[in-house]
């Protein structure tokens, strides 16, 4: 089924090769993430013990609430949400780095801690149903050590938008990541927040280096003219013609029930003669074993209708 398709290779620390990769392309909400960095009580509720350092820039870019506001309109328009919280093990034997910069500040602070207040995501940016929570992030980047790229690419994800703190850590750092994967970047930059109006300077200086910076506002206005309800692709991004790649790729196989392919089914006689003339059955059967080896979905197809005929 495969042996006559070739893939182009994906160097193992990339998800996407150069051939492939998708910076500065327009968004499409149903390949789109928000991944929300670190939005926990330590730094962004009163009484976390890095609250008082990032109030002035939070406040002055009022990025809590813009977050929220950018989380509710990508999930309206069909976005992925993903919550990146970083939390430490009380007795910080899991701190990658403990004995220098700010990981050492993480764990002489007792910062993050798992089971406490402090480490929870805020109540303004609480996960909602269908959001996705990342595992695992004990560092600055959200990607070494936790499952994001195995959630970015297990919902098909080609475009990161990304907000949180610290503007000029952990955000950036991870938009660095991301870039280099091969990730279409964007970074909304009201939507961040750091402890130095010098340090929050990155969204000017560096981040247009590594991704597309752009404000909550500007980024609901790319979400209003994405792709229209009924159109995965807009033209620019169509997939026709294109060598196919499991990773990517889907059988959806339509309405095989015993209604048409089994002796005794009220529909079989009439498809019958065709059925048997190009062998369908034994060839779809062989088509779907061989394309889930190579790693492609399979997508079963009936139609059903209740007793009553009520939903035809």
């Amino acid at each position: 089924f495969f042996e006559d398709t070739t893939m182009d290779y994906v160097p193992h620390s990339r998800v996407f090769s150069s051939k492939n990769a998708h910076g500065g392309e327009a968004i499409d909400p149903a390949t789109t993430a928000l991944v929300m960095i670190e939005f926990q009580n330590e730094f962004v509720s009163p009484g976390g013990k890095l609250h008082d350092k990032v109030k002035p820039i939070m406040e002055s870019t009022g990025m809590l609430a813009k977050a929220v506001e950018a989380c509710e309109a990508a999930r309206a328009k069909g976005c992925t949400i993903i919550h990146s919280p970083i939390i430490f093990a009380a007795d910080k034997s899991d701190n990658p780095n403990k004995g220098l910069g700010i990981l050492q500040g993480c764990a002489d602070g007792e910062l993050f801690l798992e089971g406490t207040w402090n480490a929870e995501i805020c109540d303004a940016m609480k996960p909602a149903a269908g959001d996705l929570i990342l595992k695992g992030k004990k560092g600055l980047d959200a990607f070494p050590g936790t499952n994001l790229e195995h959630l970015l690419v297990e919902n098909g994800i080609k475009t990161v938008v990304l907000g949180g703190l610290l503007t000029n850590c952990c955000v950036e750092s991870t938009m660095r990541t991301a870039y280099e994967k091969g990730f279409n970047v964007i970074t909304l930059t009201d939507c961040t927040a750091t402890d130095s109006e010098l340090a929050q300077t990155a969204v000017e200086r560096t981040y247009p280096l590594f991704s597309k910076p752009v404000t909550k506002d500007e980024f609901l206005v790319m979400l209003s003219e994405a792709p229209p309800h009924g159109r995965v692709f807009p033209p620019r991004d169509a997939h026709g013609g294109e060598k196919i790649d499991p990773a990517t790729t889907a059988l959806v196989m339509i309405e095989f029930q015993n209604e048409f392919v089994t002796p005794g089914g009220k529909l079989h006689d009439g498809v019958k003669p065709v059925m048997e003339s190009t062998g369908m059955l034994a060839k779809a059967v062989e088509a779907c074993t061989a394309a889930r080896k190579e790693g492609c979905k399979i997508i079963h197809s009936p139609i059903i209708f209740a007793a009553d005929k009520s939903d035809n």
